[in-house]
Order: structure tokens, then sequence, then C-alpha cells
């Protein structure tokens, strides 16, 4: 036992994470977690309630125009966009780069005659070119939405992100434990909190593509969730038949056996987003793909905080009100101090510094020179206790 204690003192501390060695306190930090998340949920309502968020045109409504960038310039096109028109646009913005970028005008519903005269300016304007290189009108695109399929789309929404959570929170409740189902839904509506805050605090575009990232980040921080738990199940199994340790330290063993698996899932899946992000927009600019790339990779950020830092320091708060859990932390406690002696499946070896050891005498019977033993090959007169060993003729 000492020489492995050495031997954990000898490796590194990424070396100890790779191995599910750790011994990083997670548990014991909870405070922590729980001070770094009611900050973030403050700042994250703060900036919902001042700022807002700032919704495509999918969901409030409105009227779109896009053409190729080319070598035009935003200010400019705005400006001929409001003298054609006499509205001032809610965004224009150039999205992609080199000859796929596109420049795009986002503005309050408008008439058709009020399209047609944008479109003439801007055309006349700056001349912007087709697919086959050649000026024409046709270049400019647009398109409208109404404020009623705008409401339909956000009932929908919140239909939809209802509905996961409820299938969510009864899958785990079914799979794992109800205390288990209560910890995950409430690091996951954190999860949702903050992701909400980061858009509305930077002024994200929130579009339809937005949403059907969130729900596909959010499934993704309750599988992480689950994987740690299920390690937390298995650790706690038959605990309190055990004075070995607390169901905090089992579950906080869990989470060091399990920190260099959701760190690696987190990587493995922020690669393709990456590659999402340079391709689809950088390259192709192609603007719902961007929205898409980007609320998935907040999210994996965010569901590795919540599951590692959050989710498990919940459920051992909730399940240390249970009067069996604490009855059983407390006889830990007492056992380790040695006012108690173990039973049944306690008996079994604690670990290394569960409990302080007892010494033992061993009393060895005194060997009586009868006949028998005397006729033994190398027996000594007077010696008693005496042990037998491979290639030696004695006891």
């Amino acid at each position: 036992m000492q020489a492995a204690k050495e031997y954990d003192k000898n490796l590194s501390l990424f070396d100890r994470i790779a191995t599910g060695e750790g011994g990083i306190d997670f548990i014991g930090r909870s405070k922590l977690w729980y001070w770094i998340t009611a900050a973030l949920i403050v700042i994250s309502i703060g900036a919902i309630g001042i700022r807002g968020f700032d919704m495509s045109i999918d969901f409030e409504g409105g009227t779109k125009l896009n053409m190729p960038a080319a070598e035009l310039n935003t200010e400019e096109v705005e400006k001929t966009f409001i003298d054609a028109t006499g509205v001032t646009p809610e965004l224009t913005q150039i999205v992609g780069t080199g000859d796929t970028a596109t420049l795009e005008v986002n503005s309050a519903r408008l008439s058709q005659e009020q399209i047609d005269s944008a479109r003439s300016a801007i055309f006349e304007a700056y001349h912007p070119k087709d697919s086959t290189g050649r000026p024409s009108p046709d270049a400019i695109g647009d398109s409208t939405v109404s404020e009623s399929w705008g409401s339909t789309i956000t009932q929908r929404m919140l239909v939809s992100m209802a509905v996961f959570l409820v299938l969510a929170s009864l899958y785990i409740a079914v799979r794992l434990r109800r205390e288990m189902a209560a910890a995950a839904m409430i690091a996951l509506v954190a999860d949702a909190v903050v992701i909400a805050g980061i858009y509305a605090l930077f002024g994200f575009e929130v579009s339809p593509a937005v949403i059907i990232g969130l729900l596909t980040v959010l499934s993704f921080s309750i599988y992480d969730t689950v994987i740690v738990f299920d390690k937390v199940r298995e650790n706690t199994a038959g605990i309190l038949q055990s004075r070995r340790q607390t169901y905090a330290e089992a579950a906080n063993a869990a989470v060091n056996q399990t920190v260099m698996r959701s760190i690696s899932t987190s990587v493995i899946s922020a690669l393709p987003i990456l590659a999402l992000m340079v391709v689809a927009v950088w390259m192709l600019g192609v603007g719902s793909l961007q929205d898409l790339a980007l609320i998935q990779l907040i999210g994996v950020v965010e569901g590795i905080f919540s599951s590692i830092f959050l989710a498990t320091p919940v459920l051992v708060s909730i399940a240390e009100r249970r009067q069996d859990i604490r009855e059983h932390n407390a006889a830990v406690a007492r056992f380790r101090a040695g006012d108690e002696e173990p039973s049944g499946p306690a008996a079994e070896p604690a670990e290394a510094g569960d409990a302080p050891e007892k010494s033992r005498t061993v009393t060895s019977p005194s060997a009586r020179p009868d006949a028998e033993h005397e006729a033994q090959p190398g027996y000594q007169p007077g010696r008693s206790g005496a042990t037998w060993r491979p290639g030696r003729g004695e006891f």
C-alpha cells in the first residue's frame, strides 16, 4: 500500500487524471462551483432582462435582402436601402468570405412595392452580379416572413424545450435514481440559462438553427451527466452496509474516474463543429450553419462544466438530505475515530486512511517436545513458535 502511495506521488496531475486516479476534490469544493454558477446565472438573467435577444426574422417576422458581397460596403448599401424604402434596417452584415461572401439586409416586414424599390435602387447603385458573372437584378434575393409565422415558431420552440426536459427527466429517473434526475435537471436548466445569457450578452442572433443546436447540446450535456451518474451509482451500491467511505467520497471518486472520458468526448465533439465553422461558414458563407455551429461550440464547453463541476455536487447535496445517508456518514466518522467496530460487510479491509489501524497481538502456540516433534529433522530444544520455510527441515 505504501509503495502504491509513493507511485501515485510520482505521477503528474495529467497522468493521474488520465488513469482515473486524479484525486481532485471536486465535491469538497462544491461551494466554489455553486458560487461560480450563481454568478453566471445572475449575469445571464441580467443580460436577458436588460439587452434581450436579437431574434431572427423567422421569429419576429420581417424582410431580408441578400446579394453577393463582392466589394460592397455595408454602410453604403444600408444608406441606399433607407433612401429607397424609408425603413432603417435592423441588421446589415456580410456572411462568409471570398467569392461566397453574402451581404444581408434585415428589416421589418416590407411591402412588395418597398422590396421592388430597394432592389432597383441597390442594383442601379452597385450592379451586383449573378452566378454567371453578369450584372443582374436577380442577383438580389428577398424573403419575407409574417409575424404570425414567427409567433408559431416561437410557440413550437417552447413546447419542444418542455417536452425535451420532461422526457430527459423521466429517462434518468427510470435509468438511474430520482435524486439523480433532479440533479441532472437542475444542471440542465443552469446550462440553458447560461447559454441564453451568452447570446443576450454578446448579441448573437437567435434563429431556428440556434434552437435546434440548443436541443442538441443539452442532449450532449445529459449524456455526459448520465455517464458520471452511472459511475456514481456503481460506486455507491451497497455503501450503507460499509464503513469504508461516505457517499460524497464515493461520488468524488466517480467524477475522478470519468473526468478524462468527459474531456475526451468534448474535444472529439468540438472537432467537427470547428470544421463546420471553418468550411461551411468561413469558406461557403452559409449563415444558418454559422448559427448551428456557434451554439454547439458554446454548448459543448458549457456542458462539460455542468456535468463535472455542477451536476454531481448537486446530487451529493440532495442525497445527503436523506436520513439513511446522514446516519451512514456519521457511522463512518465514528468508525474512523475508533469508536465503532465494523461488522458484516464493513469488516472488509478498509482503504488506506479510512480508519486508524488497531494493534493486534498474535500468540503462537508453544511447541511441546514430544517424541514425534523431536523426531523431526532440524529439531532444536528450547525453540517454540518456530515456522517452516521451503528448503528448511524445521518448524
